[in-house]
């Protein structure tokens, strides 16, 4: 029931939850509304989630924005994601270790996998692979849905990733990502497939991923320099480029919210390339049919250094790019 009025709003049985805003809506946040509305056992920050996550629509339409101004009678439907599991359990999932000890593990994350259980992936990512491969090592270090993650690569990039093995590994690691190495060593590079030339061999994106003023704004900064330039002495095909992009800062699809920002989309960005889709009808044959068969966006992470947590070492870690994204960067060179 609206803590904010005698008037509650209408609740109507459907799948999802349907609710209809009273009067006593008028000018009130949608997650403000929504939260009261729902009842106490769903907190704001809850309601907050869900919306980003797209499960709330406003008269059948998706909204992802939580300061959102309700009106008397509009709509609102809320998906609820299934409950969660208690935990998640090892899986044997092959992994590829580039470098492991008592302290911590090193993979090559391969496209495709997840990395922490979570809707519509309560099984197959790669914590249950480590949970199988690592054991009771893992056990509450970082909370039962991400034990040893101290950071992410999303679910189609491929490449380099460390996961503390004890409770000093992951304080020592969750410090230096979170100061994104400006004290330290860390340091973080990926090379991603483009489209177009940059008219700069390098440059510096400082925008947030998301609009400014949102309540979830994040200040994001990333470096990027040219490695290939593809098609570049002719005109008759679409250009492309391969770039290499260092992070200051680690934030959600960073790299492909920048690099769509200056006009060069990662290719097959399913999220933020979508304007440049027809870019494939301009090149030619086999490599038209290679990019539109393209599954992912062409990101790979190919380099990780940190300091070890205990050894106080600079650790470098590099993966070559899978075979899918080299088969696709040999296809442009040949324009």
């Amino acid at each position: 029931m609206s803590a904010h009025s005698e008037e509650a709003p209408e609740l109507i049985e459907a799948e999802p939850t349907v609710l209809v805003a009273g009067a006593d809506a008028a000018g009130l946040r949608l997650d403000q509304w929504l939260a009261a509305s729902l009842g106490p056992d769903m907190s704001r920050s809850r309601v907050q989630m869900l919306i980003r996550q797209g499960a709330v629509s406003v008269d059948g339409k998706p909204v992802d924005e939580t300061k959102r101004k309700m009106a008397p009678g509009e709509s609102v439907s809320v998906t609820m994601p299934e409950p969660e599991p208690a935990e998640p359990q090892g899986e044997n999932i092959a992994l590829d270790v580039l470098y492991e000890d008592d302290e911590l593990i090193v993979i090559n994350k391969p496209a495709g996998l997840v990395v922490h259980p979570g809707a519509g992936n309560w099984t197959g990512t790669l914590v249950n692979a480590l949970i199988h491969h690592c054991g009771d090592s893992l056990s509450g270090i970082g909370g039962v849905r991400r034990p040893g993650i101290v950071h992410r690569l999303d679910k189609e990039t491929s490449g380099v990733m460390v996961v503390a093995k004890t409770d000093r590994a992951h304080k020592s690691l969750s410090e230096a990502f979170a100061d994104h190495g400006l004290t330290g060593d860390l340091k973080r590079a990926y090379l991603a497939l483009v489209w177009g030339i940059p008219q700069r061999p390098t440059g510096r994106v400082d925008r947030a991923v998301v609009p400014e003023g949102r309540d979830d704004a994040r200040h994001a900064v990333t470096h990027f320099a040219v490695q290939e330039r593809f098609g570049e002495s002719q005109q008759e095909f679409a250009t492309a480029s391969l770039v290499e992009c260092r992070l200051e800062t680690g934030r959600t699809h960073q790299i492909r919210v920048h690099m769509a920002h200056i006009g060069h989309p990662v290719i097959g960005d399913p999220d933020y390339g979508q304007a440049f889709r027809t870019k494939a009808n301009r090149l030619p044959e086999p490599l038209k049919s290679q990019v539109k068969a393209f599954p992912r966006q062409a990101l790979h992470a190919w380099l990780l250094a940190f300091r070890h947590p205990t050894t106080h070492l600079t650790m470098r870690f590099e993966a070559p790019l899978p075979r899918d994204m080299e088969e696709l960067v040999g296809g442009f060179r040949k324009l």
